[in-house]
């Protein structure tokens, strides 16, 4: 007994943390459903990490997309795409698998990380290099050490001109060659710009690609911009709203689950086959 008053004491910590208004709210909702590519209802599903609670909020957001990628990976489905910001900061386990078998159902998956030990760090080594290895597309800014190693090794080699310049007492002499050379070395990758990226893209033996490998500069679209810093204002009195509603919720769902309390002990204490269930201190 006290063994096992020690385990349910451990599993209350854990999930003592889970308990805010806010994930009350989430996870007490049944206004939409997690299969986002069903033809008769196509939805789009945005869910946000907080960085001061990462680790909790991880399980949850776990939950949701394994869910959501059993109901996405199916025939006959539209075309879908999961995009996974920060993604080290979610645990998915046979990711690898969903990235080999979704490609046939029409789903994209595209996999933000900051770096490639990051994600051998939560992910383990043998996962995280076949997570890597199995993408085809590959967009990256500026990484260092052997990630931009790595980088430079996929996006290959090509023939680059070289050209040798030769002064002596009689003559100058220019030769030209040409040489097989990393079409972007990993001392390029490590100094790049911001908003400058580096990628190779996978193509199709009936659709080539001319350049497959690209090194290109991203210019912001301020008119976007300002349009999208319209938009939040206006929804910016509906975010307004939510709180009160949020903190209703939870004290209903605390108050729920205190009468189903209470209703199980009167159960037990009236039921003599089952009041020896109840432990008096």
């Amino acid at each position: 007994m006290e063994q096992l008053e020690g385990q349910i004491a451990s599993a209350k910590v854990a999930m003592a943390r889970l308990s805010s208004p806010q994930l009350y709210f989430v996870l007490s909702g049944n206004d939409f459903t997690l299969d986002i590519n069903n033809p008769d209802e196509p939805k789009v599903v945005c869910m946000g990490n907080n960085p001061q609670k990462i680790q909790i909020y991880g399980a949850v957001l776990s939950l949701f997309v394994t869910r959501l990628v059993k109901l996405v990976n199916m025939k006959g489905r539209l075309k879908s795409s999961l995009v996974f910001d920060e993604f080290p900061t979610l645990y998915l386990n046979n990711m690898d698998s969903l990235i080999a078998t979704a490609r046939s159902n029409k789903v994209s998956t595209c996999l933000g990380i900051q770096d490639f030990s990051q994600l051998r760090k939560d992910y383990g080594k043998e996962q995280a290099d076949v997570i890597v290895n199995i993408v085809g597309n590959v967009i990256s800014g500026q990484v260092n050490g052997d990630s931009a190693k790595q980088l430079s090794e996929r996006f290959g080699k090509i023939m680059q001109k070289r050209q040798s310049l030769s002064i002596n007492s009689n003559d100058t002499s220019i030769s030209n060659s040409r040489q097989l050379d990393s079409a972007l070395p990993p001392s390029r990758i490590s100094n790049m710009s911001s908003g400058e990226f580096a990628g190779i893209i996978a193509d199709q033996p009936d659709c080539p690609i001319e350049r497959k490998a690209f090194h290109c500069e991203i210019q912001n679209d301020h008119d976007a911009l300002k349009k999208e810093e319209d938009n939040y204002k206006e929804i910016e009195p509906v975010r307004k709203l939510l709180p009160s509603q949020v903190q209703q919720n939870y004290i209903q769902i605390k108050q729920d689950i205190r009468e189903i309390i209470d209703s199980e002990m009167r159960r037990l204490l009236d039921d003599p086959a089952l009041r020896w269930m109840i432990i008096k201190k």
